[in-house]
């Protein structure tokens, strides 16, 4: 069997690497844009902060590609697929035959709609191109202004401040991480951030980069004006479809998969940050591993159904822990939530149960019990019996089976 895999990140690789896993003879092509081998994309994050070295940033040793008998074809992407044919065409003008292919094209970053976008100093975070970009501007310049307050952009924030930059986030909405945090946990975690010399600004649309080619501010609705030497994009990601757009699948935010993670056409499956799968584009490390080992073994013929991904985001801001899992907000009829607050040291913890079971969590200032809960949510656990000590600290969830 000839497997064709359009992607290079997680999706890509991991179901690669269980393809050799579950089949030592099986034929595996990996095409990807990039002239980089695999790397995490978190990576990217501790190498602007200077904490990872560029040689650490690969996932696997030189040579692990070929010691795998995986096909490698780096710096090429795929600009076309024939399904009638089984066959894809790359930018190389090369053309290879398929049994089956996994679309795995990962997502690109969103450009907000922001006059003045397309200057010199205006940079997203999406790829190692893009870090390196962002590194060699800050060399010379300091004053940065990071647009958007969610995981991405306060991870960059955290990292350029480390490098010595002035940094300013600017959020649309009325608290930072919107969609991952309750108010409550969003101030404390504001006030935390700016004890560390980063400025934010909430409810704030930015209307304009400022400047003559090159970026020198920022200018806002409100008719404020801030300066800024550079400034980063942090506005999100939309799935990337690349050659899959014009080759006849079925779309609606992303590729469509069933729960074998197969698209309209039986030979073409999809995962990872491009894949829809019950109405839900995940973006998010968890989904992208398991939808690709589901993919993988559906490949192969071994029926491993995939029934959905909770959400679920850890990251450290400010020294402090932040895990978000599952409902974070939890009103309306039959939910329930409990927390333990201890705002000036930037504690928050939060469940939220819907008829007894964990539907969500919130888990901010420490890290104990925070893989746990999150487990928990994933299996919806009745948890009645014990909720209010799910909140201590001295809780052992070895309790909990």
């Amino acid at each position: 069997m000839n497997i064709v895999i359009v992607g290079n990140g997680l999706a890509g690789t991991l179901a690669a690497k269980t393809l050799r896993e579950l089949d030592p003879e099986v034929k595996i092509e990996i095409f990807g844009e990039e002239k980089y081998p695999y790397y995490p994309r978190p990576n990217l994050i501790e190498f602007l902060a200077g904490r990872l070295p560029y040689e650490k940033l690969f996932a696997f040793p030189e040579g692990w590609n070929e010691r795998q008998r995986i096909g490698l074809h780096l710096g090429q992407s795929v600009t076309r697929i024939r399904p009638a044919e089984r066959t894809i065409e790359t930018s190389a003008g090369a053309s290879f035959p398929y049994d089956v292919l996994l679309l795995a094209t990962g997502a690109r970053a969103v450009i907000a709609p922001v006059a003045g976008s397309g200057q010199k100093g205006v940079f997203v975070l999406r790829t190692l191109d893009d870090a390196q970009a962002i590194l060699g501007h800050l060399r010379d310049h300091k004053r940065a202004a990071v647009l958007g307050g969610g995981l991405l952009g306060l991870e960059i924030a955290r990292a350029i401040r480390g490098r010595g930059a002035e940094v300013l986030v600017v959020e649309f909405f009325d608290r930072l991480l919107p969609r991952q945090l309750d108010p409550a946990a969003a101030a404390i975690l504001k006030a935390q951030i700016e004890k560390t010399g980063i400025s934010v600004r909430l409810g704030a649309v930015a209307k304009e980069i400022v400047g003559g080619g090159h970026a020198r501010g920022l200018r806002f609705e409100s008719g404020d004006e801030v300066e800024a030497d550079a400034v980063i994009i942090a506005a999100g990601v939309t799935p990337e479809f690349g050659p899959a757009k014009d080759a006849g699948l079925a779309f609606a935010r992303g590729i469509l998969v069933d729960d074998r993670m197969r698209t309209d056409k039986p030979e073409i499956f999809a995962a990872g940050d491009a894949a829809e799968h019950r109405g839900q584009v995940y973006g998010i490390i968890p989904a992208a591993f398991e939808q690709a080992r589901a993919a993988a073994y559906n490949m192969l013929g071994m029926d491993m159904p995939y029934a959905g991904t909770v959400p679920s985001n850890t990251l450290k801001i400010a020294g402090l822990y932040v895990t978000s899992a599952g409902i974070v907000s939890g009103e309306g009829h039959g939910f329930e939530s409990l927390v333990r607050a201890v705002p000036e040291e930037g504690l928050y913890k939060k469940i939220v149960l819907k008829e007894g079971r964990l539907v969500g969590a919130i888990w901010m200032g420490t890290k104990k019990g925070a893989s746990e809960v999150s487990r928990l949510v994933a299996l919806k656990k009745d948890v009645e019996s014990r909720k209010q000590d799910l909140l201590e600290e001295t809780f052992d969830f070895a309790e909990i089976p």
